[in-house]
């Protein structure tokens, strides 16, 4: 008795026509996308509809506001959700026939080491992080998988195939330090030193350089004043809406920034960009636990407790200011918030 007779659905001969003899091999082929971000999303939505059998994502962020513009496959009910999550799910939509795996995770974690990485046919990088397209090269060298390694910069695009033994690899030549850091490491990962300074400078200041190298404040808000999440596009308010929840969010957030701005140069201003930055966002990464499994989970800080073990005061706040190549502890690092929030960023911040 033969074997019942398949029917291919419109998508599966259509890729069989046109890939011809690689439409076999490729809907049989285990391939891993790390990042779900603006190159991701367009690469993973080629995936789908080529015909891959079986696509693993990873990705550790979470989909902020101003990734609308360009990464496709989220909308503004997702922002503030896993990238890999909603990527997948969006994705799907596009070709149910192909599995679809995510993982909201780092793809440093133990848990995707060589063995991982040899159980796929193929890897494809779409990463912005310069230290995470290191590791993914060197666990595909360990591993023997084919990389297919993508990036942008500006307007400037690169694609590097990467097979060992047969092409140079991600670091056989030498790469430029960055200057610039993806908002999503800036935001949710920081690594390194040069992140949390970077993160200040960005979240709480924002500054342009003149022509004589001297820095002055900028004539446009930076973020936590400013339009990236407070000016929200009109919603869906429809009651059976399935986005309503998550739209509250958003509007208690931006709600909640308009309310900082307004205090600006009050008493009230330090504890309310204390709270929104130290406890609100710091409990809003410490909900998605995935992100935790494998590396030490942040601890929110109380405005209330800081001020009752901290000195305060202007002259207190200076003296530490003073003492600028020592590492402060916690209640001074406050103190000196306090004082220099009250001070500085009224003026820092021009309307």
């Amino acid at each position: 008795m033969q074997p019942p007779i398949m029917k291919l659905t419109q998508r599966e001969r259509y890729n069989k026509q046109s890939l011809g003899v690689l439409y076999g091999r490729i809907k049989q082929s285990r391939v891993l996308m790390v990042g779900a971000g603006g190159i991701g999303c367009e690469l993973l939505k080629n995936l789908v509809l080529t015909g891959f059998g079986e696509i693993h994502i990873v990705d550790l962020d979470t989909i902020d506001l101003s990734n609308l513009n360009r990464q496709f496959l989220f909308r503004q009910e997702h922002i503030k959700k896993p990238k890999a999550l909603v990527a997948k799910e969006s994705a799907g939509r596009f070709n149910p026939q192909v599995k679809l795996e995510a993982h909201h995770a780092n793809i440093k974690d133990p848990e995707f080491n060589v063995d991982w990485f040899a159980a796929f046919n193929l890897v494809f990088n779409a990463l912005d992080n310069l230290d995470a397209r290191r590791h993914v090269n060197k666990m595909c060298l360990a591993a023997d998988v084919p990389l297919i390694e993508s990036g942008t910069t500006g307007f400037n695009g690169q694609v590097q195939v990467i097979v060992k033994g047969k092409s140079e690899c991600y670091d056989c030549n030498s790469k430029e330090t960055p200057k610039t850091f993806p908002v999503c490491t800036i935001r949710s990962t920081p690594s390194q030193p040069i992140h949390c300074i970077v993160w200040a400078k960005s979240y709480l200041f924002t500054y342009v350089r003149q022509s004589d190298a001297k820095l002055r404040p900028l004539t446009t808000r930076s973020e936590v004043f400013g339009t990236s999440e407070d000016e929200i596009p009109e919603f869906d308010h429809s009651q059976d809406s399935e986005n309503a929840a998550e739209i509250e969010n958003l509007r208690e957030e931006a709600q909640a920034l308009k309310r900082i701005r307004q205090s600006m140069g009050s008493d009230d201003f330090p504890r309310k960009i204390f709270e929104k930055v130290f406890t609100d966002d710091i409990n809003r990464l410490c909900s998605m636990q995935d992100m935790w499994k494998n590396r030490q989970t942040p601890t929110a800080l109380d405005f209330d407790t800081l001020a009752k073990s901290s000195a305060s005061g202007g002259e207190v706040g200076e003296s530490v200011a003073q003492r600028d190549q020592v590492i402060w502890t916690l209640a001074e690092n406050f103190t000196v918030f306090c004082d220099r929030s009250v001070l500085v960023l009224p003026g820092a911040v021009v309307f």
